[in-house]
């Protein structure tokens, strides 16, 4: 597997915190998946070897939290809420705008590599429903409007980019 020196020392130095080496097996994730953008099949063994443990256990883990992804994602991740309130307000209506706007389904890269857009449980914050979270931004009151306003926005950006 090949990770940057600096995501290597925090993981040597993260597992020192720990008196049980697969305590660490979380915050060893979230490095490997900032570091590389997804968990591959080579990073589960990776940690497992590195804690000393089976892959999987590092498998159980992946496969049990939402926030860790197996594949890679766009350029962008657009995160959709689901849960009640943002559906009752017209999250799934927000979703299949984005959908359209970036010529693609849920859980798929849009063409170009673009985007990732997921429907996803709970944003915590359902009394401005609907939520979308981009990136690390969280957007309340999403209706389809704002959604193409936030699409166009972030088309923009990463022609900007390239």
């Amino acid at each position: 597997m090949n990770l940057s020196d600096t995501t290597v020392k925090q993981i040597d130095e993260v597992i020192t915190h720990y008196p049980v080496k697969r305590s660490a097996a979380l915050p060893l994730l979230h490095l490997v998946q900032e570091d590389q953008g997804y968990i591959s099949q080579d990073a589960i063994a990776w940690i497992a070897t590195k804690l000393e443990l089976q892959p999987i256990n590092v498998f159980e883990l992946v496969t049990f939290y939402p926030m860790f992804r197996q594949k890679p994602i766009g350029k962008r991740h657009i995160k959709v809420c689901r849960t009640l309130s943002c559906a009752l307000m017209g999250g799934y209506k927000t979703c299949s705008e984005f959908e359209t706007q970036f010529n693609t389904k849920k859980g798929e890269i849009s063409p170009g590599g673009e985007v990732t857009i997921e429907f996803v449980e709970c944003l915590a914050s359902c009394g401005t429903a609907p939520v979308v979270l981009i990136d690390d931004t969280l957007h309340q009151h999403v209706d389809c409007a704002k959604a193409r306003a936030l699409s166009d926005q972030i088309k923009a950006e990463l022609k900007v980019k390239a």
